[in-house]
């Protein structure tokens, strides 16, 4: 599978969001249902109207994990290109992702 076709499922499971949707209460009750669901698709589980988890295959997950080290590839050759960061730049962008993250949580 080329690098582009990665990002292309990438785009298509996560950033768009094209995938299944059900609360908590759902998955509980029918919980093998879902999880074969996952085979095909990853399931998003909404709990308290927001939501929580996102449930893939194994295999899914694993294209994750390749894509995300593509993604650091990348930004590891763009960074060489471009000169490294020093210690203060590092910790102010290391604070800036820390407070995204902190924000997507809520």
């Amino acid at each position: 599978m080329s690098n582009i076709d990665k990002l292309a499922i990438l785009d298509i499971y996560f950033l768009k969001g094209i995938f299944m949707h059900v609360t908590a209460t759902e998955l509980k009750n029918k919980l093998g249902q879902y999880l074969e669901a996952s085979q095909r698709e990853p399931v998003s589980v909404d709990k308290n109207g927001r939501t929580a988890y996102v449930i893939v295959s194994y295999h899914d997950y694993q294209k994750f994990l390749e894509l995300e080290d593509l993604v650091w590839g990348l930004k590891a050759i763009e960074a060489s290109k471009t000169g490294s960061l020093g210690p203060e730049e590092s910790a102010a962008l290391l604070k800036q992702l820390e407070a995204r993250h902190k924000h997507a949580q809520d």
